[in-house]
């Protein structure tokens, strides 16, 4: 009894804390995935408990545009890409960029390894086949980069399911594909090799970004903080001990790494896309906004392109990149010699 006793009394603290953490209602594509990988790191190693956040991740599976959910209450922050940032402040809604999670664009156009096609030039006359309806932005801007036009092609929505993308492919139904790194790996999986005809001028690019709704800032400025600094770790993580990063994802999101060298391109793929170029993480580019307004607008994705200083905000920037990253590092490293 008297064990049992103390037992109850150690672990009352722990129940506590748990009621104590601050709730951080975040959307985003895909969830938990690879494609998002500090997520899942920064879960495993208990960095967002660490910051006294608990992440309530909400339904992405929605025909509602995200920004709604930061518009009505419901989201604390939400990703979106540079497109839906400037259509949202277009229509009126009053948010602040306040990370960049991804400073390389994750999307592209694919065509397959053996195809002819070598721009997108190449494509005139063709049909393109869209993952989603969202990608026709990018497509829309891609073509626009090499002097062509979306309406120089048709267009199809595939849809996300592997085999359809691979019979798309496989049968010469599509010229190319528009999706993002995910597609690829599906692609594979499904046994078609892609290759990338991106134009340079578009892979550089906040291509997915937390956005607050400026109301909220000052409210939710400590939890959101202890949500991106444990969303820096998970970061920094995959640049010092990739092995570590790859095993979370293995045990969270087995069903991407089914297939072991899709799973290994797939980090690769997304430790490139995710891992800041900014000398501090997650650090808003000015500079970047500004030049890829013009293009957004040639391609007809956005009507007008819009002063940055109105949106960008750089205040939480210190203050999440504020850790010890050698704590970090033998954090990782004593997790992996435990799990691995």
């Amino acid at each position: 009894m008297a064990a049992t006793t103390a037992l109850a009394t150690a672990l009352v603290p722990l129940a506590l804390s748990a009621q104590d953490l601050t709730e951080v209602r975040m959307i985003n594509p895909l969830p938990r995935s690879t494609n998002f990988f500090p997520l899942v790191v920064g879960e495993a190693l208990g960095y967002f408990e660490e910051e006294g956040v608990k992440v309530d991740l909400l339904p992405s599976d929605t025909s509602i545009p995200y920004v709604a959910f930061l518009q009505n209450g419901q989201a604390d922050l939400a990703m979106l890409d540079p497109f839906e940032t400037i259509n949202a402040l277009d229509a009126g809604a009053e948010i602040n960029t306040v990370f960049e999670v991804m400073q390389n664009a994750p999307e592209g156009i694919g065509v397959p390894a053996g195809s002819s096609v070598q721009s997108m030039a190449d494509l005139v006359g063709t049909t393109v086949g869209l993952v989603s309806d969202r990608d026709r932005a990018f497509l829309q801007a891609a073509m626009a980069a090499e002097g062509v036009s979306i309406d120089d092609v048709k267009t199809v929505v595939l849809g996300e399911a592997g085999p359809t993308l691979a019979a798309a492919m496989r049968d010469g139904n599509v010229s190319a594909i528009a999706g993002a790194a995910p597609d690829w790996i599906v692609l594979i999986a499904n046994g078609i090799d892609t290759r990338l005809i991106t134009p340079q001028s578009l892979l550089a690019s906040p291509a997915n970004t937390f956005s607050m709704a400026v109301s909220e800032i000052e409210a939710k400025r400590e939890a959101v903080t202890g949500f991106l600094r444990a969303w820096c770790k998970g970061m920094h993580v995959a640049t010092v001990n990739r092995d570590a990063v790859a095993e979370m994802l293995r045990q969270t999101v087995p069903e991407e790494w089914e297939i072991e060298e899709a799973g290994q391109l797939y980090l690769d793929m997304s430790i490139g896309m995710n891992v800041s170029v900014t000398e501090q993480c997650g650090q808003p580019q000015a500079d970047v906004w500004t030049a890829i307004q013009p293009r957004m607008v040639e391609s007809g994705g956005i009507a007008a392109a819009r002063d940055v200083a109105t949106f960008l905000n750089d205040s939480f920037i210190a203050a999440i990149n504020d850790f010890d990253r050698a704590e970090v590092e033998a954090e990782a490293a004593a997790w992996f010699e435990a799990n691995k």
